[in-house]
């Protein structure tokens, strides 16, 4: 059995989906056939979250250091809120390392998910679309060089937000966050990584 922990924002929680169908419970039924499979311990994430929100919640969870596997998906909301990419880096850099330690030092036992594209998504009527595109591709540098450096592994998930980006079937009710059908190709993703 892998113990497992799941950190991240609205995308990790799965707004406005049934929490069996977010991408942490979805791994999970997916792994039963694994020779390990994924047994979803604790899930630190809430909607709206940036990189240093989560890091307060951390502070107050302590997580324990026994995890056999930790997800981290954060950022779209320092995106979003117009937070600095030199600030995001410095607090990314801090959440991968102690993703780290709940894994018992273990890296490659981290896996990163690229932040998802919002501003392709029918919600997304105010702001310039292709913009926003550039702004997460530098958000999701930052994340993808660090996990990298750290010696973590990392999926990623925005290109298929971005094929589906206006395919309701793939989105929310809100048409900004994700249904079950998206989160499932997050899970098949890190499954196959895990087996």
């Amino acid at each position: 059995m892998m113990k497992y922990l799941a950190l991240g924002d609205s995308y990790t929680i799965g707004e406005q989906v049934d929490a069996a169908l977010n991408f942490p419970n979805q791994l999970v039924k997916l792994s039963t056939s694994n020779p390990n499979p994924v047994v979803l311990d604790k899930l630190i994430a809430v909607t709206g979250w940036t990189t240093d929100e989560l890091a307060i919640a951390i502070e107050k969870e302590r997580p324990s250091f026994d995890y056999d596997l930790v997800t981290l998906l954060i950022g779209v909301n320092n995106q979003y809120r117009g937070r600095s990419m030199d600030e995001y880096a410095w607090q990314f850099y801090s959440l991968l390392c102690q993703s780290i330690l709940f894994v018992n030092a273990e890296p490659q036992n981290v896996i990163v998910l690229s932040i998802p594209d919002w501003g392709l998504t029918p919600f997304n009527t105010e702001r310039d679309k292709d913009l926003t595109s550039k702004e997460i591709d530098a958000f999701n540098a930052i994340n993808k060089k660090t996990t990298l450096e750290l010696g973590c592994r990392y999926i990623d998930i925005t290109r298929s937000t971005r094929i589906h980006a206006e395919d309701l079937s793939f989105l929310a009710e809100d048409r900004l966050h994700y249904s079950g059908k998206e989160y499932r190709l997050w899970a098949e993703k890190i499954n196959s990584l895990i087996r």
